[in-house]
């Protein structure tokens, strides 16, 4: 960007593809970002962030501009919060005579979709909108992505809502594996492996003898994930009065599993896996612990050595559609959590196999005293 472009937008006062701030702060950014992406105005030109610019008068308000502001910038596209991880550049500080100014390139979603990275974001050769289900996403998703009073005044098309959130390719008249995957009529005629299969097993072995229970989970994730919290709660985490030690008559409740833990690591198996694969998420309860395998091990800046602290996401439309729906929050802090709710109830922490290529498994021991 030249110093003449960075004029020209510093005057422009009322393009709504152009926003003047003087706050870093993630709050202020992040859902700035997210509206030029989303580009629900469906211009499908680029938006801009004037750093350093003031408001009301649309000229440089003073400050400077430091590696932490820059910091800050670039912690909006790789922290997580916004996904998919949106498709910005930014300028060098402009060091002007009222105060320093940096200039965020937002480009709307469809570019992104079009030279997309990540399998979910690629578009399924043969799909067409009718393979999706437009009540499931215009009732149970959309809601959820996008505000009330934005919606209100979106006159744009099917299409165009579903590929400004990650789920069409408007270019390929498409729909993307992550819109199959979420609201797909039948995401297996496309995807095999899109199903998790439980099992439950009687004893602490995969004895054919001891199995007691199976069920298949398959079809549109915004349904699986709303079976799959509901399963959880009430099938296999139970509950059982025990009587306290030297309490007398008093009882205390036990919990063979925190329902929290079980629910956090299921998500991440459902948001990471490599969909891909024509295996399916295997979910095993036997006597003495659960396990959890799903295919695709660690993947990008997640390795062996900085698990959990470090994460990244394979399917970043899937892991944003997640979030939008209340069922993954901040993500690298689940797996940290899954650990304390798993003490707190008693059970030894989670075990994870992060050595294996082409899987990842975690076993989750069952709460000992669930067994006396």
């Amino acid at each position: 960007m030249t110093i003449v472009e960075l004029n020209t937008l510093m005057q422009d006062m009322e393009s709504d593809r152009i926003e003047r701030t003087i706050s870093f702060r993630e709050d202020k950014l992040g859902p700035a970002v997210c509206a030029f992406a989303n580009d629900l105005p469906n211009h499908r030109q680029a938006g801009y962030l004037l750093m350093g610019v003031d408001d009301k008068t649309g000229q440089p308000a003073g400050i400077t501009i430091g590696d932490e502001e820059l910091q800050k910038i670039g912690n909006i596209r790789s922290n997580g919060n916004v996904l998919p991880q949106p498709y910005m550049t930014v300028s060098p500080v402009f060091h002007l005579v009222g105060g320093d100014v940096v200039v965020i390139t937002v480009h709307p979603a469809e570019k992104r979709i079009a030279t997309a990275r990540t399998f979910d974001e690629q578009s399924a050769l043969g799909s067409k909108l009718q393979d999706l289900s437009m009540d499931t996403f215009t009732l149970s998703y959309l809601p959820s992505a996008v505000d009330a009073e934005t919606l209100a005044e979106n006159g744009r098309t099917p299409k165009e809502q579903l590929a400004s959130l990650g789920f069409y390719d408007l270019i390929r008249d498409q729909c993307t594996y992550a819109g199959l995957l979420m609201f797909g009529n039948n995401p297996r005629s496309f995807l095999k492996g899109a199903y998790l299969q439980y099992v439950k097993f009687d004893s602490p072995e995969m004895d054919v003898e001891s199995k007691r229970a199976e069920k298949e989970f398959s079809g549109p994730l915004v349904a699986v994930l709303k079976n799959l919290d509901d399963f959880v709660q009430v099938i296999i985490v139970k509950q059982k009065s025990v009587r306290r030690n030297g309490a007398g008559f008093q009882e205390t409740t036990l919990y063979n599993y925190p329902s929290w833990a079980l629910r956090e690591l299921l998500m991440n198996a459902v948001m990471h896996r490599d969909y891909e694969s024509n295996a399916p998420i295997y979910l095993y309860e036997f006597s003495d612990r659960i396990e959890i395998i799903n295919p695709g091990g660690l993947y990008g800046d997640a390795r062996p050595e900085n698990f959990p602290e470090a994460s990244d996401y394979r399917n970043p439309i899937i892991a944003a559609a997640m979030k939008n729906l209340g069922y993954v929050n901040r993500f690298n802090f689940g797996v940290k959590n899954a650990q304390k709710k798993l003490r707190e109830n008693g059970n030894p922490e989670a075990k994870f196999e992060l050595g294996l290529q082409t899987k990842f498994s975690v076993n989750i021991p069952v709460n000992p005293n669930w067994l006396e």
